[in-house]
């Protein structure tokens, strides 16, 4: 190993005897290069112990092979499997990931959008956290760059890719009425408009049944979802106790708190005849097969929201980058979900 400290690229190039641009287009990709050439830059980087900084050589390019990608909590099982799945195609197409979380915090998410915003960026996936997002600063990030919403979104202006809530809450709705009493539903708080559109969906499904609707409402607009069941729960069996024995959680999260308040109290929760209450959920948390009882849900397809999310923004980067003009485009995708019978519900 020589002793010759190599600071950069330059410094490199001069060492091996091999021109800048031959260097850089290496970097950019091995096979590029003459098989002769590209022995030669290997056992140089291998003599001198030099490792480019990658990152740096990406944000030189005109179009950088950087995005980014703002969620919620990146604790959370299922945008952490959006994450993954993000950025394994992400790698696969060449392109690195940068991830950013709000962690349910208005603030936070601005200064996420505004780290973008400062970086330079080919484009951007965002979860964005709803109604308490800014829309200006969130336009700004759209006129800048191609973006994609996934899982939420914010007005209608920009591509979205999620889950078809009418029909995935219809379809639990359709299941518990078929094979018990029909269900109460336990709202989630309205941070988003999924928070929204599955209890407008409740209703519309029950109306359609020809049952009478009953919603909890729940006023927090905290992201801590496990809690606010746990607490609306406790509330709710402190005085007359659920309206019928079979509840219908806005999602997974609330009702994980609200089956702990539950057993807490001594209550059986299944589908057997002699349990106290079925609960079930939405959106098959990654959790969900592992709780106490399993339980019964809808699954989104995390995988498939992920993948087509980024199909859309890297077609939008190509088209930018052929046409040299942004296009104008919001479809919405949206996915159908699958029941999952467990034995909660």
């Amino acid at each position: 190993m020589s002793e010759r400290k190599i600071r950069n690229m330059e410094d490199f190039a001069r060492a091996s005897g091999i021109s800048r641009p031959t260097v850089s287009k290496y970097f950019n990709d091995p096979s590029s290069v003459r098989q002769t050439t590209r022995g030669q830059i290997e056992r140089a980087l291998r003599e001198f112990d030099y490792r480019p900084n990658l990152f740096a050589v990406n944000l030189n390019r005109r179009r950088p092979k950087n995005i980014g990608v703002i969620v919620p909590h990146i604790s959370d099982p299922f945008y952490a499997g959006l994450v993954q799945q993000i950025e394994t195609r992400a790698l696969q197409e060449g392109y690195w990931a940068i991830v950013l979380s709000s962690q349910g915090d208005r603030q936070l998410e601005e200064k996420a959008v505004q780290t973008l915003l400062a970086l330079k960026l080919s484009g951007a996936v965002m979860a964005p956290l709803g109604f308490e997002s800014d829309p200006g600063l969130i336009d700004s990030l759209r006129d800048r760059m191609p973006l994609v919403f996934m899982d939420s979104r914010v007005g209608h202006e920009t591509p979205f890719v999620g889950t078809d809530n009418l029909q995935s809450v219809s379809l639990m709705v359709a299941y518990l009425c078929r094979t018990g009493e029909s269900p109460c539903y336990l709202d989630m708080p309205p941070v988003n408009r999924n928070a929204i559109e599955r209890k407008d969906a409740y209703i519309a499904s029950m109306q359609r049944l020809g049952k009478a609707p009953i919603v909890l409402e729940i006023s927090a607009r905290s992201w801590e979802f496990e809690a606010i069941g746990f607490e609306e729960t406790n509330k709710i069996l402190d005085g007359a106790g659920f309206p019928t024995r079979t509840v219908l959680c806005a999602n997974d999260r609330i009702a994980f708190g609200a089956m702990a308040a539950a057993y807490q109290r001594g209550m059986r929760i299944g589908r057997e005849n002699d349990c106290d209450l079925r609960i079930a959920g939405h959106d098959d948390h990654p959790l969900s097969r592992y709780a106490c009882p399993a339980l019964t849900t809808v699954s989104q397809d995390y995988a498939q929201i992920a993948r087509t999310s980024l199909d859309i923004l890297l077609q939008e980067i190509q088209e930018e980058d052929e046409t040299a003009a942004k296009t104008e485009r919001a479809e919405a995708t949206l996915l159908e979900a699958k029941l999952i019978m467990r034995e909660s519900a």
